[in-house]
């Protein structure tokens, strides 16, 4: 049994994990495959690859959180008329639980607002309780409910429709 002296001098040889460096950027053509795979792990019904062309294609933003050499997530967010409706945002299951999904929605909060968005909207699963808690943290609130929204593995699945009014202080 080590005895209290030698418990210092173990500390003393532990070195903290150097940190990974991240950052947000403007999602690009090149990340489509690696964007896809994370949408391919992540959900039973994902995106396809097209769907996520057909993003960039339009001009929505659409943006990417890289992780060292890794795209860990992204958000794609359109806006029309005064409005916004994030679309998707999703981070790699190998990177949650880091705030990468509190990264990605503020940026994307923050892009609205430049843009003098008032509101955002978006669709989520009830039943995916990590996304219903990264968004009220975040202020939003469920205004609707649209039944049978999402393909699910018994049939359909509603999606609750939450939104943010925002301000230029937010």
């Amino acid at each position: 049994m080590p005895c209290a002296a030698d418990s210092g001098r173990i500390a003393d040889m532990i070195t903290p994990a150097p940190e990974i460096p991240t950052r947000l950027r403007s999602m690009i053509h090149d990340d489509l495959p690696l964007v896809s795979d994370i949408e391919r792990r992540s959900y039973d019904f994902p995106w396809s690859h097209g769907v996520f062309r057909d993003c960039l294609l339009a001009g929505y933003i659409c943006i990417v959180l890289e992780r060292g050499e890794d795209v860990a997530g992204y958000a794609i967010l359109s806006i029309t008329a005064g409005e916004a409706h994030i679309l998707n945002l999703c981070v790699d299951p190998a990177f949650r639980v880091l705030g990468y999904g509190t990264r990605l929605l503020s940026e994307i909060l923050e892009r609205a607002r430049g843009s003098e968005v008032k509101q955002v909207f978006l669709e989520v699963r009830p039943s995916n309780s990590t996304a219903l808690s990264l968004y009220s943290k975040q202020g939003f609130r469920q205004v609707a409910n649209r039944p049978a929204y999402y393909q699910a593995s018994g049939g359909r699945e509603d999606a609750a429709v939450l939104a943010k009014t925002l301000k230029t202080e937010d």
